[in-house]
């Protein structure tokens, strides 16, 4: 790919005044109709040490509206990104629809400057491109627009261009030992660089190789890069708005599916109040220890509960916490998306809230409802919630990889336990805020549900983040079920991690 780039590329300066003008003008009326379709854009500037990415950046953002874009400088990650999947950083500035986010380096850096300085084992490194992948397939499948750019410059020119920054005081601190380390092994990091582009140049996201010798030409080629790839996409949106194969309500597909993991659950299972209280105050005082164990040895845990409405999430979640260190976890409820949700990345929200090495994160309902409410409602797309599958897996590979403990659960009762609960909370005065109009409502979808939830098992449960069905009709059963399964997990984590230490 960079063999054949020719360098000594450049442009007279009145050939760029006139080009760039005309570019200037199409790109702050792109950037207005990306913004009236909802377009988010991500735009990535990758490149060697020295080859112009601050000054192209400001070049490129001169004619576009500054409420509308965001700008990013990737550095090298600090304590609090350390602390988590590489991935989270950038996860959590992927732009809302209709604005830019435009990254000086970016999560390619893991693949580029770390395995360089070897930061990466090389064991981590098959994993890191295959998480890069996934990250921008789920960004563009959502509707993102991804534009990457990997400014190029020759040795001598890089040298050149240090040396100037070296001589002067202002600006010698922009050039690191790392940098001249760089360029005296040009040809290494060059060879890891040629293998990223190869290895992520995709159809929904390819590489645009720009180069950087004359700045002139590097700022008139990416210009008409990012001009050319917005009137793209919204020519391909508006040739979406008439394909009238796609409808909102997804249809339920599936004889297959309704009868699965959950007609073979075993609701008779319970506990006599003697023994549950006996066996969840053992379990409790040996979760309060396994979690001082988890933070000394900085193992994130992410748990999620799913489940009927009233099969006892909120108990469950409560005999789950009552030991633990209160600034060790977090529960976090998910209602319906609110207006800044919205406009983001479905799993966006919900990787804002994952945990930090040693902290454990608990979801009141999860991710799921992309493949349940929303299949069921018709709020997404038939291609949407099937292609969920998929990304769900791969963001909890994502954290299973980085070394989090991933469990979920399923809360399960059956259509009379349910309907018994629903009667005895509309007369409890202290409990009637907990039924709703909506939870009767979704009783007549329950065969549906039914369907997505089995579905919904036999694709998500993973060696790396399994399901657990909980038999939910006797209410202490459950809740012993639950912490037991936890202490089990954690457990087997803190074994594996202390074995891993010891080599």
């Amino acid at each position: 790919m960079l063999e054949k780039v020719d360098l000594e590329k450049s442009v007279d300066k009145e050939s760029y005044k006139r080009v760039s003008d005309e570019l200037s003008a199409r790109l702050g009326v792109l950037q207005r109709k990306c913004k009236a379709e909802k377009i988010p854009v991500i735009i990535v500037f990758e490149g060697l040490d020295a080859a112009g990415k601050g000054v192209q950046i400001n070049r490129l953002i001169k004619p576009l509206d500054p409420r509308g874009f965001d700008v990013y400088a990737s550095r090298k990650a600090g304590e609090e990104e350390r602390m988590r999947p590489f991935l989270w950083r950038y996860w959590i500035k992927t732009p809302e629809n209709g604005r830019i986010a435009i990254f000086d380096k970016s999560w390619y850096s893991r693949v580029t400057e770390d395995r360089f300085d070897r930061r990466i084992k090389s064991g981590e490194l098959e994993g890191a491109f295959g998480d890069i992948l996934s990250f921008e397939k789920q960004l563009t499948d959502g509707g993102c627009v991804i534009i990457k750019l990997f400014l190029y410059i020759s040795r001598e020119e890089q040298k050149k261009r240090f040396k100037k920054l070296s001589e002067s005081r202002e600006t010698a601190w922009r050039v690191s030992e790392a940098d001249w380390k760089r360029n005296r092994e040009y040809d290494k990091y060059l060879a890891m660089n040629e293998e990223m582009l190869q290895r992520t140049d995709t159809g929904h996201a390819p590489w645009t190789i720009i180069e950087a010798t004359d700045k002139n030409y590097a700022a008139m080629k990416i210009m008409a890069t990012v001009a050319d790839r917005l009137e793209y996409e919204l020519g391909q949106r508006e040739e979406e708005k008439t394909d009238t194969a796609r409808r909102l309500h997804a249809p339920i597909p599936a004889d297959r599916f309704k009868n699965g993991a959950l007609s073979g659950a075993d609701l008779s299972k319970s506990l006599k109040p003697g023994e549950y209280r006996g066996e969840l105050d053992k379990l409790q005082k040996r979760l309060e220890y396994l979690h001082s164990e988890i933070y000394r040895l900085r193992i994130p845990v992410v748990i999620g509960f799913e489940g009927w409405d009233a099969a006892g999430k909120g108990g469950a979640i409560r005999r789950l916490t009552s030991h633990l260190d209160p600034r060790g976890y977090k529960v976090n409820p998910t209602a319906a998306p609110n207006d800044v949700e919205r406009v983001h990345h479905y799993l966006w929200r919900f990787w804002n809230n994952m945990p930090k090495a040693g902290h454990i994160a608990i979801f009141d309902r999860t991710w799921y409802g992309r493949v349940m409410v929303e299949r069921i409602e018709g709020f997404c797309h038939e291609e949407d919630w099937r292609r969920a599958y998929q990304e769900i897996n791969e963001m909890e590979a994502h954290m299973a990889n980085f070394g989090a403990v991933v469990l979920k659960f399923w809360l399960h009762i059956d259509k009379d336990e349910q309907e018994k609960r629903f009667k005895e909370r509309m007369e409890d005065p202290a409990k009637q805020w907990k039924i709703t109009d909506e939870d009767w409502r979704n009783r007549e979808k329950w065969d549906a549900y039914e369907t997505a939830v089995n579905e919904m098992l036999v694709r998500t449960s993973t060696t790396y983040a399994p399901w657990t069905i909980v038999e939910g009709n006797s209410k202490y059963y459950a809740r012993v079920k639950v912490v037991k399964t936890v202490v089990k997990a954690l457990e087997q984590k803190i074994k594996e991690v202390e074995k891993e230490n010891r080599r």
